[in-house]
This record gives structure tokens, C-alpha cells and sequence, in this order.
């Protein structure tokens, strides 16, 4: 009998004590209490990716835990900084847990206005080394984005969205002149599809991949990338982004990071962009990787309408004002820290990504 109510006892005890410990887990409290996912509503589970449907059974999909780490360097010992990291969030192409936040100062998280870019943002004094450690860990599960993938759904674009993504930015000029070099004056028509396969095949005919050292690559600007004719992904989807719009075509930059196919962790040397345009016919969006197809030529015909699941996407857009605002005009785009020290950017970061799969 002691036994009976001795185990009966422990199992109470044991429902209460989790139940007010559940209660004492706030929203927010991602570093004692758990996890907080970004972008999601409260009722689906972050672990579990959404099933494929029988039409759909060939698109592939990642888990994986990302880290998005490195330290700010080079400031003066005590300095004063600004720092916004960009955050990945969820959407219809991954879903997104924000498990742990590691800094030296409390943050806020805080959102950019016109692309709806979600930020953490915080103050702190540089080290006795002169250094700014972060440290930001996810739990990504990802999809691969395809054309053919009957469970996107449509994005009707209202009229604002429409004018926001056919303006131009400051490293992308749509004034017909890109449009007109890259073509050589002959102006596609047809179906938004068509068009803009002509413009896919025709960025990647002018552009080769490679990054010299000394040259103005990796600043995304169309105009320089058009008559260089060479540059990294930023460059190529400017260009291609440009003379979409040209086209009259809405189309955006997204950026974030590759994650590779062929090993279960390791680390990431670097960013990766890729680009989107808008079918009116479809009411969807379309994902092209011109780089990638530049680099593979074997994969050319899939990046145009596709993209693997080996990647996570960390912010959208150009000229980007942040939340709150900095001192130092637009920011061109958003994926390694944005800092400033004494109201001027201050770019000097060495990085520690790094990713392992998660089964």
C-alpha cells in the first residue's frame, strides 16, 4: 500500500512540476526555455516538415541545424557598435526555429519595413581584443522550390508590391539600357515564361563565373556586371533582376547561404543569392540560380524554375533601411552583420558558419 501511494504521489508531483515549468517558458526565452520559431503559427510543430503530396513525391526536402556565428573585428578596444544580423524566417520555401541567441548585450528583435526583413539588433563595447562575438543557432527545414510543385500556391501581388518590385535600386538601374546592351536591341515577347527564359539564357551567355582579385565583383551592381561580363551570384541575379523589370517583370534578390550536398556537417565559406520573377499567368513566383547553372552546365535547364533544398534564405531585397535606422544610407544587401561604429559601417568579420544535418 506504502508503494502504491508512494508512486502515485511521484507521478503528481512529477505533472505539476512540468506543468510549472511550461508555464514559466515565455515566448522569447529561446536560451533557458527552448525554442522560438520565426514566422510560424503556434500550432505546427517545427520538427516536422510538412508531408509531400502523391503528385508532388519527388520534391526533396533538408533538415538541418545551422549556425550563424563569427566574430565583428578590427574595432578600436571599447569602441561603441551598432550590430544588426539579418534572421532567417519562415515561408513557403523553409520553416524556421530561432533556438539560441548568444551576444554580449541584450537584443531586440526587430523587423525592416519594406521587405519585411526580420533583425536582431544590439549595442556593445568592443573587447580587450577589439572584438564582437556572435553566435545564432536554427533549426532549418527546407524544401526544394520547384516550378512544377503543386503545393506552392499563389501570390497575388497587389499594386504597391508590383511598383516595389519593378523600381529600380541603386546597383540596378531599369531604364532600358541593360536590356538593350544585353539583347542588342531585339526585345522579347510572349508570355512572362518566355520572356523570361530569354533572359536567363542571355545573362548566362554574357556572364562568367569567376571572382578576381582586385576587381569590383560581388557588389550585385547590374550595370558594371553587364559590361564586365564576369562576377559571383550577386552580380549575375542583378543583371538578371534588371532587365526582368526592363521587362516589365517583378522580380526580387534573395540571399542567404549554401549548404553542401555531400557532407553531414562542416562549415560555410560564404553567402549565396539567387533570384526570383513573377508570372502574372501562374500568380507565382519563379526561382532562377543562374550562377549555379553558369558553374554546372548540366543543371542549366533545372535552375531555371528551381532550386535544390540545399540552402537557407536569410533576408530579400536591395537597399535595404533597418530597424532601428542606421546612420550610414541604405545597405546594398543583408547576410553577413551590419555594423557601424561612430555612425560609419564597419565591415570586418571573420566567419564561422557552420551546419550539420539533422535525421
Amino acid at each position: 500500500m506504502f508503494t502504491l501511494r508512494f508512486a502515485l504521489l511521484g507521478t503528481l508531483l512529477c505533472t505539476l512540476s512540468a506543468a510549472a515549468f511550461a508555464a514559466l517558458c515565455l515566448p522569447g526565452c529561446s536560451r533557458m526555455c527552448g525554442s522560438t520559431a520565426i514566422g510560424m503559427s503556434p500550432s505546427k510543430s517545427p520538427s516536422t516538415p510538412e508531408p509531400v503530396s502523391a503528385t508532388d513525391a519527388a520534391v526533396k526536402q533538408r533538415r538541418f541545424q545551422f549556425v550563424y556565428a563569427g566574430t565583428i573585428n578590427k574595432i578600436t578596444p571599447g569602441a561603441r557598435a551598432r550590430v544588426w544580423l539579418p534572421v532567417a524566417q519562415s515561408g513557403v520555401d523553409q520553416t524556421i526555429t530561432l533556438q539560441d541567441v548568444r551576444r554580449p548585450a541584450l537584443h531586440r528583435l526587430t523587423t525592416e519595413k519594406q521587405f519585411g526583413n526580420k533583425l536582431i539588433f544590439f549595442e556593445a563595447t568592443a573587447n580587450e581584443q577589439g572584438e564582437i562575438p556572435v553566435e545564432v543557432h536554427y533549426l532549418v527545414e527546407r524544401k526544394e522550390v520547384r516550378k512544377d510543385d503543386g503545393k506552392m500556391g499563389v501570390a497575388e501581388l497587389s499594386d504597391v508590391e508590383v511598383r516595389k518590385f519593378l523600381a529600380a535600386a541603386s546597383n540596378i538601374p531599369v531604364d532600358g539600357s541593360l536590356l538593350n546592351e544585353l539583347l542588342h536591341g531585339k526585345k522579347p515577347a510572349g508570355p512572362t515564361l518566355q520572356v523570361a527564359r530569354v533572359l536567363y539564357e542571355a545573362v548566362d551567355d554574357r556572364m562568367k563565373y569567376d571572382k578576381p582579385t582586385g576587381q569590383a565583383w560581388g557588389r550585385g551592381n547590374a550595370r558594371w556586371a553587364c559590361g564586365a561580363g564576369f562576377g559571383n551570384c550577386t552580380d549575375f541575379h542583378s543583371l538578371f533582376i534588371a532587365v526582368c523589370r526592363d521587362s516589365k517583370i517583378p522580380a526580387k534578390f534573395e540571399i542567404g547561404f549554401p549548404i553542401p550536398s555531400t557532407r553531414q556537417k562542416g562549415t560555410i565559406g560564404g553567402y549565396h543569392c539567387w533570384a526570383k520573377f513573377y508570372d502574372e499567368a501562374t500568380k507565382r513566383w519563379v526561382a532562377v540560380d543562374i550562377s549555379e547553372a553558369d558553374k554546372n552546365a548540366s543543371m542549366k535547364e533545372y535552375y531555371f524554375g528551381n532550386l535544390t533544398a540545399d540552402r537557407v534564405t536569410f533576408s530579400t531585397g536591395r537597399d535595404l533601411q533597418l530597424v532601428p535606422q542606421q546612420q550610414a544610407g541604405p545597405v546594398n544587401f543583408l547576410v553577413y552583420p551590419y555594423v557601424e561604429v561612430a555612425g560609419k559601417p564597419h565591415a570586418s568579420f571573420a566567419k564561422a558558419f557552420r551546419y550539420e544535418n539533422v535525421e
